[in-house]
């Protein structure tokens, strides 16, 4: 089974860059997408069905912001929209698909650009580790893909030293990640198989930085415990140009 995640910066935008022909010669099962920024009205559902997919989408209230989707080959069982907090409901930052013996989750953690918003962030990982914590004694096998908006290790990020007081690389963020691992048992798929630096998954559109590879790791496919014998490869689809961000992969077994 081949999952890839994707903040695709604007589903809309993608599909300009060909996303839908990406897509069909990736051929993954499952998709997560992030940062649809787009209402389901605007989304080509047509396309994806035409390309196998059945395609979920969760939107933020406010226009062209946030969003999240997942697209499958196989139709899910259930489908459920949120995470049951509507201050992030609202947001559009969790969606989940339960299948036969698994559970998909794409979350688009909020990123953090002055001190109101850092604390919302906050708040939103504990309540979602809490989520997830819970979730877990019902659903043993889950899969929760997507932007954390978060570098966990030095490794992860182009310059750990000069970026340490920056969103996204802060102390308790990255104790948060620990945490959450810890505590709901996950395993980080591509450190499961990959311990090498200068793997990142964006890059800021100034100063070329993609070019430069002068970027972060925020982008993660994270899987329960009794997943984690399943895990076969992940790997970082950094060739990959729809977005400021990359897909990453993970293939189970």
């Amino acid at each position: 089974m081949r999952l890839i995640t994707y903040n695709v910066n604007g589903i809309r935008a993608a599909f300009t860059k060909d996303f839908l022909g990406w897509l069909q010669t990736a051929d993954p099962d499952i998709i997560c997408i992030q940062e649809s920024k787009a209402g389901n009205d605007q989304i080509d559902i047509e396309s994806f069905e035409k390309a196998g997919y059945h395609s979920y989408w969760h939107s933020a209230i406010r226009k062209g912001y946030s969003g999240v989707g997942i697209a499958s080959k196989e139709k899910p069982e259930k489908v459920v929209y949120g995470c049951g907090i509507e201050k992030y409901d609202s947001e559009g930052r969790v969606l989940r698909a339960d299948f036969k013996e698994f559970s998909v989750i794409s979350v688009y953690v909020p990123s953090a650009s002055n001190i109101e918003r850092l604390d919302f962030k906050l708040q939103f990982c504990q309540d979602f580790l809490e989520y997830i914590h819970t979730l877990e004694k019902e659903i043993p096998n889950l899969i929760i893909s997507g932007d954390f908006n978060i570098c966990h290790q030095a490794i992860d990020i182009h310059d750990p030293v000069r970026l340490k007081n920056v969103s996204g690389f802060l102390p308790v963020e990255r104790q948060w990640m620990t945490d959450f691992m810890d505590e709901c048992q996950l395993t980080d798929s591509f450190r499961h198989f990959n311990a090498d630096p200068d793997n990142y998954t964006w890059w800021s559109y100034r100063q070329n930085a993609r070019a430069r590879n002068k970027g972060w790791r925020l982008d993660y496919n994270f899987v329960t415990e009794p997943l984690k014998s399943k895990l076969s490869r992940a790997v970082i689809l950094k060739e990959v140009f729809h977005s400021d961000h990359c897909p990453a992969l993970v293939e189970l077994e």
